[in-house]
């Protein structure tokens, strides 16, 4: 499949941010994913995202041509942020997947990924899912686990006490406001070069 003009597609590609609505969880690992997203978005000046699907979506083009490329097609991409909690995010990914049309291959998942030391990104398509409760529930919604996902390094707590770990996740950083801002902006760098 060509990774541009799929007919009958509103969109080539669906980009979805994991993380937790509400301010409660601004500024914590486990919402990198949305603000990799939101950086995407501010990169490419897309609208104000409306309500649908059981989250927050905007799209438009991928940014603009290079000077001489002009004739290369730009992609059409939704970003998505479920509002439906991490661990059901899948409820808010499968019925957007099914209207917009888009194969899982042209999806990108942007997680928090404890397994990863801080700053570190990578992206790859399928694989396990490594105890994610979000990608869990999007292969659910999907009935497959060949996603792409961009894996946002925040490391990990001194403990496999799941309460510490939960506890890790949901605070803020530690890490300074630089550093996190640097891992933002490589995470959406990695979504882009999916793209291309």
């Amino acid at each position: 499949m060509s990774l541009l003009g799929r007919r009958g597609a509103p969109v080539d590609w669906l980009i979805v941010g994991l993380g937790n609505p509400g301010a409660e969880y601004a500024g914590t690992p486990h919402n990198v994913g949305f603000e990799a997203a939101d950086r995407l978005a501010a990169r490419w000046d897309f609208g104000k995202p409306k309500s649908k699907y059981r989250g927050l979506i905007t799209e438009g083009r991928a940014g603009q041509p290079a000077i001489g490329l002009a004739t290369l097609p730009i992609p059409r991409v939704a970003i998505l942020l479920p509002q439906t909690y991490m661990n059901d995010s899948g409820r808010s990914v499968g019925p957007a997947r099914g209207e917009l049309k888009v194969e899982p291959d042209h999806i990108i998942v942007l997680h928090d990924e404890i397994d990863l030391p801080f700053g570190e990104v990578r992206a790859r398509l399928g694989g396990g899912l490594a105890g994610h409760n979000g990608l869990k529930s999007i292969k659910a919604a999907l009935g497959t686990a060949d996603f792409h996902r961009v894996r946002i390094g925040v490391g990990r707590p001194d403990s496999t006490d799941p309460d510490k770990v939960a506890a890790y996740v949901l605070g803020k950083f530690r890490e300074s406001k630089a550093d996190v801002e640097a891992l933002i902006d490589s995470a959406a760098d990695a979504a882009m070069q999916l793209l291309s």
